[in-house]
């Protein structure tokens, strides 16, 4: 009786999975899937602001062409939120099918804005094979993004963390704290500095200070009005109001990326410099574009983890293929080299136990780096804060001081 009723389960979910499929306008198997994606175009709108992350795209490229005949077009952004607004203008001007973008690199509130105004095709994980090898359990990330639920609308392809990356040969004893961040630039003004606001490393550092200054921290992960936002972020303002001025250029100027500031610590002007990288400060020394003396250090309450997605507009001319890409992402192959300490250096999406031993050996003999700090060093995760905070965190910045 009991297998009975477990097989007429099974037979209802994929029936359930058929009648989506066909509804979706996709072919009911992934074979299917295969051949139609076989000679699309696939533009992935992707932030292009780092030198790995890009040659990491173009690899991946080379491979699904490889693989599976699909042409990957790496269509570089500055923003995320340019391709959003594409999209926002083609269903305005009724452009139901056949839109420009296939797939997008997305998390956070530019997720949110799109599963919000129904700009998002899906659910769609369940259709890729690679998405059972995914950690959701152990990295809930990976299904909750910025505590919004992905369900099936977005696959994850890559974890990021907060770190602080510092010269020691200048800097022995870096700040472990929020508090301790200010008493060090007190007595070392114009050696730190952030990213622009828009930019999602500048946004970052006021919301990793947050989670410190806040008297409620567990108050993040939920949504906040404005009058409540302007009275629980006032210890953050006062805490920047002194940092301020300390930042290098008396925080008048800011670097446009984390490049940019990248670039500033190695030529000796910022000492410590803030990643979404662990392994920023690795690959930074094998390039040769940091100094080897670069180190890594997190704060001791815990930093802000998140995870990288990749998202199909409701519209995207060629589905597809966008599959195909979204699938490839999370093959053990792909998830190692993206891992490698010498090109991105960010940590799996994967749940290493579900992998057959030959997959498990290419983690394993990838290389930790002298400035990469181990899983227990990283320490505590803390989770990204709920969209509406960071989109008042800008507002309220861009209202005290742009000009």
């Amino acid at each position: 009786m009991i297998a009975a009723l477990r097989s007429l389960t099974v037979t209802a979910a994929v029936f359930a999975a058929l009648r989506l499929a066909e509804a979706q306008g996709l072919p009911p198997t992934w074979e299917g899937i295969l051949e139609r994606a076989r000679g699309q175009d696939v533009y992935w709108n992707a932030w292009a602001g780092d030198e790995p992350t890009n040659a990491f795209i173009a690899w991946v490229g080379r491979r699904v062409k490889e693989t599976a005949g699909v042409n990957l077009v790496h269509v570089k952004l500055s923003l995320t939120a340019e391709a959003v607004s594409r999209v926002v203008a083609e269903k305005a001007a009724g452009r139901h099918e056949g839109g420009s973008i296939d797939l997008i690199w997305i998390n956070g509130e530019n997720f949110l804005a799109m599963k919000e105004q129904g700009l998002l095709f899906g659910p769609f994980t369940h259709r890729l094979p690679h998405f059972g090898l995914v950690d959701t359990a152990g990295k809930p990330s990976t299904v909750i993004d910025f505590t919004v639920p992905t369900e099936g609308y977005e696959s994850p392809w890559r974890m990021a963390r907060i770190v602080y990356v510092y010269d020691a040969a200048r800097l022995p004893r870096p700040p472990r704290s929020i508090p301790a961040m200010l008493d060090w630039a007190r007595a070392n003004p114009g050696r730190i500095t952030h990213p622009r606001i828009r930019n999602f490393l500048g946004s970052t550092f006021l919301k990793q200070a947050l989670y410190e200054l806040i008297d409620d921290p567990g108050r993040l992960v939920r949504p906040v009005g404005e009058e409540e936002f302007l009275a629980r972020s006032a210890p953050l303002w006062r805490w920047y109001e002194e940092l301020k001025p300390l930042l290098w250029r008396r925080g008048e100027q800011f670097p446009e990326s984390g490049p940019a500031m990248r670039a500033l610590l190695a030529d000796g002007e910022i000492d410590i410099m803030i990643s979404f990288n662990p392994n920023e400060a690795t690959a930074g020394i094998a390039r040769g574009i940091l100094p080897p003396t670069v180190r890594t250090f997190v704060l001791e309450r815990g930093t802000i983890g998140n995870t990288s997605f990749v998202a199909i507009p409701y519209n995207a001319r060629h589905k597809e293929g966008a599959l195909v890409v979204a699938d490839f992402l999370l093959t053990p192959e792909s998830q190692a080299r993206a891992m490698h300490p010498e090109g991105m250096g960010n940590p799996t999406v994967l749940d290493l136990d579900r992998l057959a031993p030959e997959d498990r050996r290419r983690f394993a003999a990838l290389p930790r780096g002298v400035a990469t700090l181990s899983p227990e060093e990283l320490g505590r995760a803390l989770p990204e804060p709920h969209p509406s905070w960071m989109n008042r965190i800008v507002a309220e910045w861009e209202r005290r001081y742009s000009r």
